[in-house]
């Protein structure tokens, strides 16, 4: 367990450009490697290849456990197929993945909530690293232990960290090569194999919440919305015919470094039986009836935070 009692504040210069780093590496560098990645008990690893030229960014990610999964990302435009079941989806969406990325909104955002602080150097898959900790200044979030490649600002690791300094989730390269030779004609031609596939094109729509006769009478602290659509649930091929046509409302909320979605659906007695609460490593996921309404809040931060957002949201 890395020891927090080495630690030392980082000069607010430092800090800001070491986040600014990070988050230009994740973008801008050609890497290649392989990411574990272990949460609640359970570990799982896959072959990430990403390449970046600053106008576009090329993605592939193989999950090498379990039934087959590649995921194809070109700027907005995410791909994911099942080779098993010959299935694929194609939406629009901006990504949100916490790692090997970082910022989701400013930095002053961020240092609004977390304080960062300078816990010395480490190796990770034979690379030198600096290593961070993002700690909160309240309890509505989990702190983040990170290690950035001193050379090049890419994170190769991140931990969520929970009460008593315990490691909720873990995602860690085992090994990476930074530097590669960019191949983007590469992603954008196995985007394009797609013969034999059931294609799905869930349509997502920019929406308004307030619009949609919903609000939150008490934001929760740090946490602002960033993104706000409607998908129909059909579309999406993961429900079945009860849902005759109808839609689900997602807005999204963002501290800077994490993120909290809220998902509101018409209820169903069908699909919706009891309200539930489960966690798995970081993620929290809180369910539960609100009138007609069936309201899921999902997000890497304490139950009691996803509680305050459900408590807050109001049907006018």
């Amino acid at each position: 367990m890395w020891s927090a009692s080495q630690a030392a504040p980082a000069p607010a210069v430092d800090a800001r450009a070491w986040l600014s780093r990070i988050h230009a590496a994740a973008s801008q560098r050609n890497y290649q490697g392989t990411m574990v990645v272990t949460a609640g008990g359970a570990v799982s690893s896959s072959r990430i290849v990403h390449y970046g030229d600053g106008a576009h960014t090329y993605e592939r990610i193989d999950g090498l456990d379990g039934e087959r999964r590649q995921v194809l990302r070109h700027n907005e435009v995410v791909q994911t197929m099942w080779p098993g079941s010959r299935l694929a989806a194609i939406e629009q969406r901006d990504p949100l993945a916490p790692f090997p990325s970082l910022l989701k909104t400013s930095e002053e955002q961020i240092f609004d909530r977390y304080e960062l602080i300078t816990e010395g150097e480490d190796r990770v898959a034979g690379h030198d690293a600096l290593v961070l900790l993002l700690r909160p200044k309240d309890h509505e979030r989990f702190a983040q232990r990170l290690w950035a490649d001193k050379a090049t600002g890419l994170l190769l690791r991140t931990d969520v960290i929970g009460p008593e300094d315990r490691v909720l989730e873990s995602a860690a390269f085992t090994d990476v090569t930074i530097g590669v030779r960019p191949q983007p004609e590469a992603v954008l031609k196995a985007m394009k194999k797609l013969d034999g596939y059931r294609v799905l094109k869930p349509v997502l729509t920019p929406a308004r919440l307030e619009a949609e006769g919903w609000t939150l009478t008490s934001p929760v602290k740090g946490f602002r919305q960033i993104r706000c659509i409607k998908r129909s649930l059909d579309s999406t091929g993961a429900v079945d015919s009860a849902s005759n046509g109808a839609e689900m409302l997602q807005a999204v909320y963002s501290d800077g470094l994490t993120h909290v979605s809220v998902f509101i659906e018409p209820y169903s007695a069908q699909r919706h039986r009891q309200a539930v609460e489960t966690s798995i490593g970081a993620t929290h996921t809180l369910m539960q009836r609100h009138g007609d309404w069936w309201v899921t809040a999902m997000g890497d931060v304490p139950l009691a935070t996803l509680k305050k957002f459900g408590k807050a949201l109001e049907r006018r």
